[in-house]
C-alpha cells in the first residue's frame, strides 16, 4: 500500500479489463487457451486422406495441386441451446453460427466479469463485429427448404448489422450498441470505441469483441503462390520460412470498465487499457491489404503519448501478424 505522502497515479482515463471468455481452436475456454499459449500448443489441424473423405471433401477437390489439408476449426461451430435463447428449432437454424457463438460469449464473459443480466447498477454496451456469413451462402441461400416467409428471420439472422443488437436484446442491455466493421482490425476498433464510450459515460460496462465461423469447415484448401494462405499448414509470423496464414474460427469477448470504477467495487481487474488510438495511412501504402510503415509508426506514438507511457518502459508488443512475405 503507498504511503500517504506518495504521489498517487491518475488513473481517471484508463480501462479495466473485469472479465473475459473466449471460444477458438482447440480451446474452449479462457484458461485453455493460456495453457495453450503458455506451452506452445499448435491449434492448427491437419486432416487425414480419411477424415477428409469422411467429411465430404471430394477426391477432386483434395487431389489438386496445392491443396492444402489443414484448418483451424471450433468444436461443434453449430451447436446451441436454443431454448435457453427462447429461439425455435427453425429459428435457430436460420441464426448464423457466428451470432449464435458471439451470444453465447458475451453472456459467459458478463458471467466472468460477475455482472448479471439483473444488475441494474449501470448500462452496459455492446461493441463488436462478425466476418462475412459463409452460413448465408452455403447453408441456406440454395436451400430447398428455405420458404418466402423464412427471409426476414435468414436476412435477420445472417446481416452483420445486427450482431451487437442481438446481445443487448437478449441480455437486455441497455447502454449503445454498435456493430463494428472495419477488416482485420475489427475487434481491436471496437475496443477503441468502447473505452471511448466509458470515458465520455456513455455506459459503466462494455462488452467488446469479434465472432467468426467459417464454413464449411475442416475441408483444408488450396494454396495460391504469393496469396495469403500458407503452403504447408503453418503460420509462421516473423520468420523468414513464413508464407502465409491459415484461416480459422473463433470469438473472443471482454469485459470493460473505468479503472476507478471497478477498484471501487472490488473486481477482478485482468488487464489496464492506458490509451488507444485509430488511423488510416490513406494511399500511402504499398497495395490496399498492406498497411504502411509511416501509418502504423503515426498511430503507434498517438497512443503512446495518449497514455504518457515512456517506449524504453514497453517490455512487449503483440501484433497482428498474418506471416506473409
Amino acid at each position: 500500500m503507498s504511503e500517504l505522502n506518495e504521489p498517487q497515479e491518475d488513473t481517471g482515463s484508463d480501462i479495466a479489463v473485469v472479465g473475459m471468455a473466449c471460444r477458438f481452436p482447440g480451446a474452449p475456454d479462457v484458461e485453455t487457451f493460456w495453457a495453450n499459449l503458455r506451452d506452445g500448443v499448435e491449434s492448427i489441424r491437419h486432416f487425414t486422406p480419411e477424415e477428409l473423405a469422411e467429411l465430404g471433401v471430394p477426391p477432386e477437390v483434395s487431389g489438386q495441386p496445392g491443396f492444402v489439408p489443414a484448418g483451424a476449426p471450433i468444436d461443434d461451430p453449430e451447436g446451441f441451446d436454443h431454448r435457453f435463447w427462447g429461439y425455435s428449432p427453425r429459428e435457430a437454424a436460420l441464426l448464423d453460427p457466428q451470432q449464435r457463438l458471439f451470444l453465447e460469449t458475451a453472456w459467459a464473459a458478463l458471467e466472468h466479469a460477475g455482472h448479471t443480466t439483473s444488475d441494474r447498477s449501470g448500462t452496459v454496451g455492446v461493441y463488436a463485429g462478425m466476418g462475412l456469413s459463409t452460413y448465408l451462402l452455403y447453408n441456406l441461400l440454395d436451400h430447398p427448404d428455405i420458404s418466402d416467409s423464412d427471409t426476414q428471420l435468414a436476412m435477420l439472422g445472417n446481416d452483420k448489422d445486427f450482431l451487437s443488437s442481438r446481445v443487448s436484446y437478449h441480455l437486455d442491455l441497455r447502454g449503445p450498441s454498435m456493430t463494428v466493421q472495419t477488416g482485420c482490425s475489427t475487434s481491436l476498433v471496437a475496443a477503441h470505441l468502447a473505452c471511448d464510450s466509458l470515458l465520455s459515460y456513455q455506459c459503466d460496462l462494455a462488452l467488446v469483441g469479434g465472432s467468426t465461423v467459417v464454413l464449411p469447415e475442416r475441408t483444408g484448401y488450396v494454396h495460391v503462390p504469393g496469396g495469403t494462405a500458407s503452403s504447408d499448414g503453418r503460420c509462421r509470423a516473423f520468420d523468414a520460412a513464413g508464407d502465409g496464414t491459415v484461416f480459422g474460427s473463433g470469438a473472443g469477448v471482454l469485459a470493460l470498465k473505468r479503472l476507478d470504477d471497478a477498484l471501487e467495487d472490488g473486481d477482478t481487474v485482468y488487464a489496464v487499457i492506458k490509451a488507444s488510438a485509430v488511423n488510416s495511412d490513406g494511399a500511402n501504402r504499398v497495395g490496399f491489404t498492406a498497411p504502411s510503415l509511416d501509418g502504423q509508426a503515426e498511430v503507434v506514438l498517438r497512443a503512446q503519448k495518449i497514455a504518457d507511457v515512456d517506449p524504453r518502459t514497453v517490455t512487449y508488443v503483440e501484433t497482428h501478424g498474418t506471416a506473409t512475405k
